[in-house]
């Protein structure tokens, strides 16, 4: 027998009602069924699918999906570190290894809180550790900035977990995002630490000995900033191009187009994510870009619209959010195309607040069972007039 296995069959009966270990008992669960398939199916009444494919293996596909742009995120923080300090940016290692370095205490603070709150619930109210949020702890240190203080991250993400996602009822049960509503927490409650100061995007500082003392008196604007404030002079070919490798200031892992692209033609050959969410999104925003700039409201092309920012990040990891988004086959495309559309329309007509995708994901959250609502009621009412006719 499977040594790891044999520990867990061991440790079930001092963990089970009136066991010694019982306040651990959802604890061990969440690892057990971490490790393996749990080898019992639903016992709720309806339609469920019994098979050994149980959410945490789907969950483990998005979280492989994200690793390029998470990668690829903390060599990016060395690179701009080394860019902005007039360091030597052609040492990969040096730069990966104060990426590696600045980011993964804000994933550890990040999964510590979390989790830390769900296995707290879950033992309080007796029932299993939610997964959903393998995915979610990742994706809140890849969307904020790198200089972001770890107490404020903290801070946010116990706000998320309890308000955006416990109160709900848990994982499945959440009506917004709860990654997102972690970023929105953190816009709107410090803002300087998100968007106050140019050098909120670059790490100016030594991490063990590494990386450069970046200078107060160099830039680390992002270049959806540097647009707000320039205009179109902003978006030269070398920006575009830095914006779809990801070698551009920016929050963590939303910086590199390629890398994002990566992870979506994974999420999109496992049928893990919509396809037509996605598309929606980019075929949303593209037409927004595209009649902002004909209607003469801005000079960035609209395909430049797609490329910087959060644009693509959001709608390959946070748009096809299954649980917040639209449910319905048709109700999908409405949904996207309206994410699409409303971030590029914040981007134009706000300047003070130039990201507008976080905003759009949020709004279209709310909206989503509406519109599964409107879908459902158009068929029965289909139906209902076909039976009648019969």
């Amino acid at each position: 027998m499977n040594p790891l296995k044999k520990f867990f069959d061991n440790i079930h009966p001092l963990v089970e009602e009136g066991g010694k270990l019982h306040c651990l008992r959802s604890l061990v669960d969440g690892f057990e069924t971490f490790a393996f398939v749990p080898n019992t199916t639903s016992k709720r009444g309806g339609v469920n699918i019994h098979d050994a494919v149980d959410s945490k293996r789907l969950i483990f596909f998005v979280i492989i999906a994200l690793m390029p742009a998470l990668l690829f995120g903390m060599y990016n923080v060395g690179y701009q570190n080394a860019l902005m300090g007039g360091g030597d940016t052609s040492d990969f290692w040096g730069l990966f290894l104060y990426g590696f370095l600045a980011v993964l205490p804000k994933i550890l603070v990040s999964y510590i809180v979390g989790l830390g709150i769900e296995f707290t619930v879950a033992q309080w109210k007796n029932e299993e550790i939610h997964e959903g949020f393998l995915v979610t702890g990742m994706i809140i240190p890849m969307i904020v900035p790198v200089t972001l203080p770890l107490w404020m991250l903290a801070v946010a993400t116990a706000f998320s977990v309890i308000f955006a996602k416990e109160i709900f009822g848990g994982t499945g049960m959440n009506i917004f995002n709860p990654a997102l509503i972690t970023r929105a927490f953190l816009f709107f409650s410090y803002p300087s630490a998100m968007t106050g100061d140019n050098h909120v995007w670059v790490n100016g500082d030594k991490i063990l000995g590494l990386g450069y003392e970046a200078s107060d008196a160099l830039s680390g604007a992002t270049p959806l900033g540097e647009a707000a404030v320039e205009g179109f002079q902003g978006f030269d070919c070398a920006t575009i191009g830095n914006a779809i490798t990801g070698l551009i200031p920016g929050s963590i892992g939303e910086t590199s187009v390629i890398a994002i692209a990566l992870g979506a033609l994974l999420l999109l050959f496992t049928g893990v994510a919509s396809w037509k969410v996605m598309l929606s999104v980019f075929v949303g925003g593209a037409a927004t870009g595209y009649l902002m700039q004909a209607s003469g409201l801005t000079e960035i092309e609209w395909w430049h619209q797609l490329v910087i920012g959060g644009f693509c990040f959001g709608a390959v990891f946070m748009a096809t959010d299954p649980v917040t988004a639209a449910r319905t086959e048709g109700g999908k495309y409405i949904y996207g195309l309206m994410i699409g559309f409303i971030a590029v329309l914040v981007r134009v007509l706000n300047p003070g607040y130039p990201e507008g995708m976080m905003l759009a994901i949020l709004l279209m959250n709310l909206f989503a069972p509406l519109i599964d609502y409107c879908f459902v009621q158009s068929n029965i009412n289909k139906r209902a007039k076909r039976a009648l006719k019969k």
